[in-house]
């Protein structure tokens, strides 16, 4: 049975989800984007961008309303440093499409809304990751009725939209708030081309799967400083780093050892396709050329590690745990650290326990 999709987002990555959803699925397709971007009014025009033509009978409109109504699952691919202004946005559009469904239907009670977040970052300024920031602008909004009327999950792991669209399989995870929606929606819209596997520690789903993004530029830093045999040893201690501050928050240390983080990394670490990675190299490049003017210059660069470093800069402070591979990203791109001689001594350090402190 065909079910009815909201896309919110029009970039990359929404437009993944909106092929897989209309072609591999055979669901109802809305896709939503704001008015007055560049990317959405492009789209509206040619009905095509880099990666997909649009099907005839994929819906795009700018009407956020109209958008969260059309759906019980709605999926939310954007930048994650934009997700703190959109959550308050959908909240209170929320609060809206849930009032005209009770002013038409007195007695009846609206369907519970399915938020699933196929986004990787951790929000720069709060710390908080992107489930806890939705969750706490539904909660300010809605009523303590109608916010139960709303479930969050994430979808993520490793695969880059290219590969994707060129018929390549891919397995990810499903984790979230809500163990039985997560078990349908791996069950509901896995497919011949897509496994999907259910998480069952959300807190290290979304720590481990920003900070892949931090990781990843950490590779590209190794690719383009002529180090690229370092790169096991970044997985392996860059993999362990994480999964002390993901138990320190209260999540499983395996988890980073899963599709979230340690799969996706893997898939980053070396492809062509990643952003992240690209983006530690290009960064090499311009130290080199004495044309780095710092990350607020560069933030058109789709790469989310770098306001994560941020994010997780200040975790590891929190928690007290010791990240040197991230901490040595964030001192690189915020702090102007030379990275030739950063990361050599990073990893030709004194011996210590491989499994102890780092």
């Amino acid at each position: 049975m065909k079910k009815n999709i909201t896309i919110l987002g029009c970039g990359r990555w929404a437009s993944f989800h909106a092929w897989y959803q209309a072609t591999h699925l055979k669901n109802n397709v809305l896709m939503w984007g704001r008015s007055g971007d560049p990317i959405y009014e492009n789209l509206s025009i040619t009905r095509k961008n880099d990666f997909w033509q649009l099907p005839e009978d994929v819906l795009l409109i700018s009407d956020l309303d109209k958008a969260l109504g059309h759906s019980d699952y709605i999926f939310v691919i954007i930048s994650a440093q934009g997700m703190r202004s959109f959550s308050k946005e959908i909240a209170k559009t929320l609060q809206n499409v849930f009032e005209k469904y009770i002013d038409e239907n007195p007695s009846g009670v609206p369907n519970c809304k399915t938020f699933v977040l196929c986004m990787k970052g951790i929000d720069e300024q709060t710390n908080q990751t992107l489930t806890q920031t939705l969750r706490d602008a539904i909660t300010d909004e809605l009523s303590s009725v109608n916010e139960h009327l709303s479930k969050i999950c994430v979808w993520v792991g490793p695969g880059h939209i290219q590969e994707f669209l060129e018929g390549q399989p891919g397995v990810m995870l499903v984790d979230g708030e809500d163990k039985e929606i997560v078990q349908r929606i791996a069950t509901e819209f896995r497919s011949d081309t897509m496994k999907l596997y259910v998480g069952d520690d959300l807190i290290g789903a979304e720590i481990g799967a920003a900070a892949k993004n931090v990781l990843g530029i950490a590779a590209g830093i190794l690719d383009g400083s002529g180090m690229p045999s370092l790169k096991g040893a970044l997985m392996a201690r860059g993999v362990y780093e994480v999964s002390k501050l993901v138990q320190a928050m209260g999540g499983k240390q395996l988890t980073a050892y899963g599709l979230s983080h340690l799969g996706d990394f893997e898939a980053t670490l070396f492809s062509h396709n990643s952003h992240n990675r690209r983006f530690g190299e290009e960064l090499i490049k311009l130290i080199t050329e004495n044309n780095w003017h710092g990350p607020n210059y560069y933030r058109g660069y789709l790469a989310e590690g770098v306001a994560t470093s941020i994010a997780l800069q200040n975790l590891a402070k929190k928690y007290s745990v010791s990240m040197p591979i991230c901490d040595m990203v964030y001192k690189v791109i915020h702090e102007k650290k030379d990275p030739f001689t950063g990361f050599k001594e990073l990893f030709l350090r004194d011996n210590v326990n491989e499994f102890g402190e780092n």
